[in-house]
């Protein structure tokens, strides 16, 4: 939503379009999962009087219209995507099939996962593991507003510091909080790393890629 207070922003969208086609433009496959925080908040739901299970399900569909708005944009950039649902609407996006996802990003298609996993109580956290995990992901980037996983919330603590690396027993024992407890154990199980980094900041994904220390990494 970019520093708007809701929706989506066209110049954040344009630039993580930009972002993305210059780590498909090295050869790299991408697949992306989109959270739909913007838009709407499962964990909100109680609040407004609607049923846990309810909030979580409008969720996962505001999930895919962020995806929707972010396959646009990255088809703009001259890319061809496909978006995949775990929640099945046929008239917009394929459902996801694993075997089909893979075809896709070996073909150079940029694949979009949206819809969560499709399941209540379960975050976009956990859907990004689970889709990386199932198409054999080298790795999970986790783009956010900061820079890297610190001591504490830096927007709250002038005095947090950061980690450049951190094992994932590392996390458990600090108590740091890099994603919801079902998406790291995922990841833990499966050996699968995860960088933490800013995706707000222009270039930083493609540095990224390349090699350079961009954020935090957590490994085995």
């Amino acid at each position: 939503m970019g520093s708007q207070n809701y929706g989506i922003d066209p110049t954040v969208l344009r630039q993580y379009a930009e972002e993305i086609k210059s780590v498909v433009d090295l050869g790299v496959e991408v697949a992306v999962v989109i959270g739909g925080g913007n838009i709407y908040r499962g964990e909100n739901a109680q609040k407004m009087g609607i049923d846990r299970v309810q909030g979580d399900n409008m969720g996962m569909l505001a999930t895919l219209i962020n995806a929707m708005a972010l396959q646009s944009a990255i088809e703009n950039q001259g890319l061809p995507t496909r978006l995949m649902s775990g929640v099945r609407i046929e008239q917009v996006c394929e459902p996801f099939i694993r075997r089909r996802a893979v075809r896709h990003l070996e073909k150079g298609r940029v694949v979009i996962f949206g819809g969560g996993t499709g399941n209540p109580y379960f975050t976009t956290d956990s859907a990004a593991s689970l889709r990386a995990i199932e198409v054999g992901a080298s790795v999970v980037l986790k783009g956010t507003r900061v820079d890297g996983i610190y001591t504490a919330d830096p927007e709250k603590d002038p005095k947090a510091t950061k980690f450049d690396t951190l094992s994932f027993a590392d996390v458990f024992e600090k108590g740091l909080n890099v994603m919801d407890m079902t998406a790291f154990t995922l990841c833990k199980e499966n050996k699968l790393p995860i960088i933490v980094f800013d995706m707000n900041k222009t270039h930083n994904l493609h540095s990224l890629v390349l090699g350079e220390k961009i954020g935090t990494i957590v490994t085995v």
